[in-house]
């Protein structure tokens, strides 16, 4: 199949920026969110991050002007997915609505389309279950910021063919993406890793071991991780890293149980830089 359209539902962080790298790829692009208010920011924020590629040399004028021409804006559902190749759900990590919005896909789509979720833990193989065409449904799991992250973890579910992966990873190539192929297990690769070490360095500090300047210090110097724990967690959110240990913690077992002081945290409205504070203060930055 030669892919050429993409719709992505959701124009959130990540939606947004799965857009910015479809577009750039060379992709038609149908961006989807409740209303124009919100697709309008996220347009922006495209645009200024495509300009900032520009301004590094990272990206050509002439590509960004092409690739913002390749953006479509969309509100209705069943509009945005109707001739779509693929489509690319980036909807918060509420199973509930990933499986409502996958109930409704069959019907909207041609036979020929794939569907994918990036859920970073979720199971793929349910998801797939709420649709006609279970072996066309696959994880494409993009990491944030997606035009700046290199790789998609491409998650295989119970009935994903062969040729629907093979698909994926051109597409993800296209935009230029670095992929690794994993079979459905909940929080496949990354997201298990990541729990663990986000959640460990949450209950060293509930145990007074250090300050969150100076875990995350030890865990960038000493391990050579680009961000520590703390930094990394305020990224993503505390909130989406809470629910994410949840679903680990009642699907394998005890090691994912989530630090009572992240838990706290989250309880207190302190969900990370998107809010202004997490377990830094960004109000002032």
């Amino acid at each position: 199949m030669n892919l050429k359209k993409i719709a992505v539902i959701g124009s959130g962080t990540m939606g947004r920026g799965i857009v910015h790298v479809c577009a750039l790829g060379g992709f038609e692009v149908k961006m989807q969110d409740v209303s124009n208010d919100i697709l309008a920011k996220a347009l922006k924020i495209i645009e200024a991050n495509m300009q900032k590629g520009v301004e590094r040399g990272k990206v050509a004028p002439e590509a960004k002007d092409e690739a913002l021409a390749r953006i479509h804006c969309i509100t209705d559902l069943q509009e945005a997915v109707m001739d779509a190749d693929l489509v690319i759900e980036a909807v918060p990590e509420i199973v509930e609505l990933k499986l409502e919005i996958f109930g409704k896909l069959d019907s909207y789509c041609p036979a020929h389309t794939i569907f994918a979720t990036n859920t970073s833990a979720k199971s793929i193989t349910e998801i797939a279950g709420t649709t006609k065409r279970p072996d066309r449904v696959i994880g494409l799991h993009f990491f944030n910021p997606v035009h700046m992250m290199k790789l998609v973890e491409i998650i295989c579910a119970l009935e994903t063919s062969e040729e629907t992966y093979e698909i994926s990873a051109a597409a993800c190539k296209q935009m230029g993406k670095e992929t690794v192929k994993v079979n459905e297990y909940p929080g496949f690769v990354t997201t298990r890793i990541n729990a663990l070490i986000g959640n460990e360095a949450f209950l060293m500090l509930q145990e007074g071991l250090g300050t969150p300047e100076d875990i995350d210090k030890a865990i960038k110097l000493g391990l050579n991780h680009p961000m520590g724990p703390f930094e990394m967690v305020d990224l993503v959110g505390l909130d989406v890293r809470l629910n994410i240990l949840e679903y680990l913690h009642e699907t394998l077992g005890e090691k994912y149980k989530p630090s009572p002081l992240m838990v706290k945290y989250v309880k207190a409205g302190r969900l990370g830089r998107k809010v202004g504070k997490g377990v830094y203060d960004y109000t002032n930055k």
